[in-house]
């Protein structure tokens, strides 16, 4: 999850980009099989952006992390973030 800085109409402008970025990368990263991003529509929540993405190993989490095409999409909300959350799984 990410938290922007910003005014409203900023944090969903960037929000969006960094949206579009990502659901760009499975069919660029191939290790990444799924990415599902959603943008908040409820004003009276802080956070603005959740993402899962589903690769089949979590030595695969190292690949897409570092991913050029990821590195790109994270750049998009880098100068902004304000905070991230984030939980590496397996299930």
């Amino acid at each position: 999850m990410f938290k922007l800085n910003g005014d409203s109409a900023t944090r969903r402008k960037i929000a969006k980009e960094f949206a579009d970025a990502l659901c760009a990368l499975p069919g660029k990263i191939e290790c990444l099989q799924s990415m599902e991003v959603g943008l908040n529509e409820n004003p009276a929540e802080d956070w603005d952006v959740v993402l899962t993405a589903i690769v089949p190993t979590m030595a695969d989490v190292d690949v897409y992390a570092k991913h050029p095409d990821h590195v790109a999409a994270a750049a998009i909300v880098g100068p902004h973030k304000a905070a991230r959350a984030c939980v590496d799984y397996e299930f």
